[in-house]
């Protein structure tokens, strides 16, 4: 079948960079999905994943998120069968979604929402859990809790934010202040439901006095080493932060006096460690599809980078790389021989 993989750790610039291979279809394994992939989206992971970590074989196959239909199950699957329409991220420890088909372990596999198409689907699995296990797992909120609290986002308008300005608006009873700077980022985080913005580019304790407010939690998706000093100085006391960027110098002492709480949120560490919790990303994707087949949340799906090819995901690579892009890049899967 056919796959889009890299070869090395390069530029997006490298003329082989990404290419096209012709691989094994892969067999299911007892709890496998075999999902022949229709749409997917691109994600600042791929181009981590290309730009800094050499494959252990020849190649690797890119891509964490997806939407398709079952084409094979594994022995022991009892919750999905042949011609079932589902959207997953997959697991960062196999071959990704940029391929004719996949393999997925069916606990991390929903439903695609039926009232989307593939590639629509395909903008909310990696992003929807993240977002969800900010507010549920790091946050520990229950469904509903938050009134009187506020929540600042910082990165609004990028795929994490685009979802968890709709879910926490959605699902708890937080303000949500969302960090944008240019017209068409601040007109998209009000798309999403934002209640007030604020300009990452200028110093975000300044930008929340303000506004006469001091949010208990905040989600650090972006430049948190650029705003820590801020973030520190604006959050109540006992607030929690949730990061998921990779910052390499940060003063963690200073949270001692406000008696802060940090966490990291990474969404493949269940399906990395096999976790006793895993089917939590079936349940919660589940969750995900009715709330847009009940209109309650939309796709962040935001550019249609084309038909899947070495061409497209190269470009598709290269706008996410460039720190502009808003919601998601989504790419139709391989034609149907």
């Amino acid at each position: 079948m056919k796959a889009l993989a890299h070869t090395n750790a390069c530029s997006i610039d490298d003329p082989n960079a990404l290419v096209e291979l012709d691989i094994p279809m892969p067999t299911p394994g007892p709890r496998d999905l075999l999902v022949e992939v229709r749409g997917v989206s691109v994600n600042p992971v791929d181009v981590k994943v290309r730009s800094l970590m050499a494959p252990e074989g020849d190649h690797r196959v890119l891509g964490w998120d997806a939407a398709g239909v079952v084409a094979a199950v594994g022995a022991e699957v009892r919750d999905f069968a042949v011609g079932d329409e589902v959207f997953y991220a997959g697991d960062i420890t196999r071959p990704g979604s940029h391929a004719e088909q996949q393999l997925v372990d069916e606990r991390i596999v929903g439903r695609k929402p039926a009232s989307l198409g593939f590639t629509e689907a395909a903008a909310l699995p990696l992003t929807a859990i993240t977002a969800w296990e900010i507010l549920f797992d790091c946050f520990q909120l229950k469904e509903e809790e938050g009134a009187g609290d506020a929540l600042l986002v910082i990165g609004g308008s990028g795929g994490v934010g685009s979802i968890l300005i709709q879910l926490a608006k959605k699902l708890t009873g937080l303000t949500v202040i969302a960090t944008a700077s240019r017209e068409e980022t601040q007109a998209w985080s009000r798309k999403m439901g934002a209640d007030h913005l604020v300009n990452h580019r200028k110093p975000l304790n300044e930008e929340l006095e303000a506004l006469g407010l001091s949010p208990k939690y905040v989600a650090a998706l972006t430049a948190t080493e650029q705003h820590w000093d801020a973030i520190v100085d604006l959050i109540k006391p006992r607030g929690h932060i949730a990061m998921i960027d990779d910052p390499k110098d940060i003063d963690l002492p200073a949270i001692k006096p406000k008696a802060l709480s940090v966490s990291w949120e990474f969404m493949f560490t269940r399906s990395m460690f096999q976790t006793d919790d895993m089917a939590a990303q079936r349940a919660l994707l589940n969750r995900v599809a009715d709330m847009v087949d009940a209109g309650e949340i939309v796709t962040t799906a935001n550019h249609h980078g084309g038909v899947l090819s070495v061409e497209t995901l190269t470009a598709a690579h290269r706008l996410q790389e460039t720190g502009a892009a808003i919601g998601k890049t989504v790419l139709d899967g391989y034609p149907k021989a």
